[in-house]
């Protein structure tokens, strides 16, 4: 078994069932022992393909393991959504229409979108980063649970003065949509890289961020 043959078991586990397959299903998923599986893990983890928690899969971007704030709801399956930015990203990781579903931070109100491939969906609210890219790795289960949408720009503030958070970045659900369209394209095929900083940063610039909060 090589690591790229775990890392497309767990990725396409996901896509086609909205969960991490265990241990036990994927050594049998691919002829090998938990202990093999184990320690191709690691190594996933390691080079920031899933994240693990306790020896647990977490997160496999853009699908995640644990509620962050997100359900994704497909024709068949339903996903948890790692962040804003990942929730908009699985309906052009898998190729069909979802149903996004959360509630604002700022005042609790359920928000729901349908999000396609093909154009951005309507609406006038945003979503808040709250942690810069350049430190997102530092811990990316936080910083992905502090993606979130909120009903406007006054529900970020309220929420921001709650909790005493000092302000990230705010997007609207187009620059959001134009983030995730491309971001994690082919990461369900054999031979994925992550993008370097110099591509990740021309990917940024390209849909119009710019600044220290992306690393630019």
């Amino acid at each position: 078994m090589s690591v790229e043959q775990l890392r497309l078991a767990i990725y396409r586990g996901f896509a086609e069932t909205g969960r991490a397959l265990s241990d036990p299903e994927l050594a049998a998923t691919l002829g090998v022992s938990e202990a093999t599986v184990r320690a191709g893990l690691w190594a996933l983890h390691e080079r920031r393909h899933i994240v693990l928690r306790d020896g647990a899969i977490v997160m496999a971007h853009p699908f995640s393991a644990v509620p962050l704030g997100f359900s994704v709801m497909g024709p068949r399956t339903l996903w948890w959504g790692g962040c804003a930015w990942d929730s908009f990203a699985i309906p052009h990781l898998v190729g069909e229409e979802v149903l996004v579903a959360t509630r604002c931070p700022g005042c609790e109100q359920p928000l729901a979108w349908n999000v396609g491939t093909e154009q951005p969906p309507k609406g006038d609210e945003v979503a808040h980063f709250l942690v810069p890219i350049t430190t997102l790795w530092d811990d990316v289960v936080h910083a992905c649970g502090n993606q979130r949408l909120f009903c406007d720009e006054g529900c970020v503030d309220g929420w921001l003065a709650r909790t005493g958070q000092t302000r990230g970045c705010v997007l609207d659900l187009t620059k959001l949509w134009r983030l995730a369209e491309h971001w994690y394209e082919g990461r369900l095929n054999r031979g994925y890289e992550r993008r370097d900083p110099a591509s990740a940063a021309a990917y940024f610039a390209a849909v119009g961020l710019e600044g220290r909060f992306w690393g630019l």
